[in-house]
Parts: structure tokens; sequence; C-alpha cells
């Protein structure tokens, strides 16, 4: 069965809204507002149409489904993961394919959950979903995740879109997950608006490290997180300080500075928990692609230990 756009959208998740652009559907994690306001940066305009934790779910048997694509922008060149039963069964790499066409993927005999992962680094759009068998669509039932940070939280450097962080904890937990991860970004107050319709259950920030050598970082650190009670006052929020780095551009000291800023802030909010950044990758090369960027192994391990640090702290 051939699925027209208006039938694509309910088994459309992780997106704030949906756009059709040349025919084809496309996914945005923030309000037009917003997107408006990020248009002072063309590098983060840009990343805010991205299809970052944006998924593609549905029950079904069929053993083939399949879409019509079309890239529009690429950031880096990442992949799109298929999941069935929460297992990595099929894929394809965004470098190994033309900038428009049709792709196909082959599933497991019987019944499934499905889970199609689009890119991390690229703005994509899709018609014509194919699902050669019976399906229907699959209701979210964990919490509403709004999750807000740089090109960590986007997912930038695993080259594994299913392996971000942000992906492997949301799959364990179960998550309905809105991603608003930009590469390059930091803690910046007018983004932080009221949107209409959505109010997430839950809130996980993950900023600081590209503005660890800022001057006026405890300034904006102060302004995102009184914006940010304004906004969403008292939804439960868990804060991330910097992961370890150890890139040429890294000043250690002032990386744990802007750590103990940001500690020292959202100590005045009680629906604030912080989590030591530190703590959650391994402080070795390998686990990184530059030095900065978790890899796929690194994007897993983070994911995995934010789980255990979510149970351990009832979150």
């Amino acid at each position: 069965m051939k699925l027209s756009n208006k039938s694509i959208k309910p088994l459309v998740h992780g997106v704030y809204q949906t756009k059709e652009e040349d025919g084809y559907l496309t996914f945005y994690h923030y309000d037009d507002a917003q997107l408006e306001y990020l248009q002072f940066n063309q590098f983060f305009y840009d990343r805010g149409r991205f299809s970052s934790s944006v998924t593609i779910e549905f029950e079904t048997d069929a053993t083939e489904i399949g879409f019509d694509y079309k890239i529009f922008i690429v950031g880096s060149l990442d992949t799109i993961d298929v999941y069935a039963d929460n297992v990595h069964v099929a894929g394809t790499h965004i470098n190994g394919i033309p900038e428009k066409g049709k792709l196909t993927f082959d599933l497991p005999e019987g019944k499934k959950k499905v889970c199609v992962y689009l890119p991390i680094d690229v703005k994509i759009g899709i018609k014509n979903l194919r699902i050669e068998g019976k399906w229907r669509n699959i209701k979210k039932k964990g919490p509403k995740v709004l999750w807000m940070g740089d090109s960590i939280t986007q997912g930038y450097g695993t080259y594994l879109t299913s392996e971000t962080y942000v992906n492997v904890a949301s799959r364990k937990l179960g998550y309905d997950v809105l991603n608003q991860g930009i590469g390059g970004y930091y803690y910046d107050a007018p983004i932080i608006t009221p949107m209409e319709g959505y109010t997430p259950d839950k809130i996980i920030i993950a900023m600081g490290t590209n503005q660890h050598r800022a001057s006026d970082k405890e300034d904006k650190t102060v302004k995102y997180f009184e914006a940010l009670d304004k906004v969403y006052n008292g939804i439960p929020t868990l804060v991330l300080t910097p992961i370890w780095r150890c890139n040429p551009g890294t000043d250690m000291d002032q990386l744990i500075e802007m750590s103990d800023i940001i500690r020292k802030v959202c100590a005045k909010y009680p629906n604030i928990k912080v989590v030591d950044g530190f703590e959650l990758v391994p402080n070795l090369r390998d686990y990184f692609i530059d030095e900065l960027h978790p890899n796929a192994l690194g994007g897993e391990v983070y994911g995995n230990n934010l789980v255990s640090k979510i149970k351990e702290l009832k979150f």
C-alpha cells in the first residue's frame, strides 16, 4: 500500500510540525517564530530544519517497506536506520544515495513494530511511503520529552543516526522525543518561547561546551534559565553539564568553570536536577570522532549511562 502525505503524518514522531515542500513531507522541531529567530545565523537556521530524532513508526507484518525521498540540505553524511522491535535490521548511508530517489528496506517475517530513523544532519523530505502488508499506527505511551542542546544533542559525530545519545536513551526509556539540538548552539534565552499546542512532560538540556571560553557565559546562562522558568515553570528538568573534550580549542579550566556556573544557576530552581557530564562518556579519545563529538560507541555509552542516571534520580 502506498500512503499519501496526509496518511504518513500520524506515523511521524519527533516533530513539532510538518510542511509540504516540492510535494515531499518535511519535518520541523521548532515553531515558525523560533525558526524566524534562528535566521540570524544560517548555520543554526539550517540545523533547525534537520530531521534529528525524527522517526516514522508503525506496526506491520510487511517484509518490505520503502519511500521516495529528497535531500534538501546536507550538513554531514550519516544514515537512515530501520529498526524492528528495537533491533537494527536495515538502513542506508546518505553518502551512498543520490539527492533524490526511492529507497526500499527488507524486514523480518511476522508482526513487529517498525521504527525508521531519519538522518541527523540532513534536511530530508519523504513521500509515497510503501508498506507491503497490513499495518497500523502506533501511539506513543511514554512521556513527552523536550531535548535542548548543541551538536552533541543533535547527534553529529556518530554517523549512525540511531546511536546518538538522545536516540539511544529515548529508545530505552520509551520517550516521545522532540529534539531541538542545533550544532554550534549555546545558552541563548530568546529561543525559549511558548510553542502553541506543545507542553512537554520533561525537559533535558545539554549545552555549554560551545561557550565555555566566552566572557559572558554566566550572564547568558542566567538569562536562559530565567526564560526557561517563565515558559516551562515547574516542569521537571534534567540539565547535563558539558561532557569531556580535549580538542585544540578546549580550555579545560574554563570548561570546568562552565559546569560550575551551570550548577550554581540551576540550584535556585527546585524542578531542576543536574548531572555531571564528565561521568556520562569515558574521558578517552576512543569514544570521540574528533576529541569533541562522541562517535557511535561514545553515543551508545552516553545514552546508556544517561538512562542509568535518570533511573537513579527517578527523573
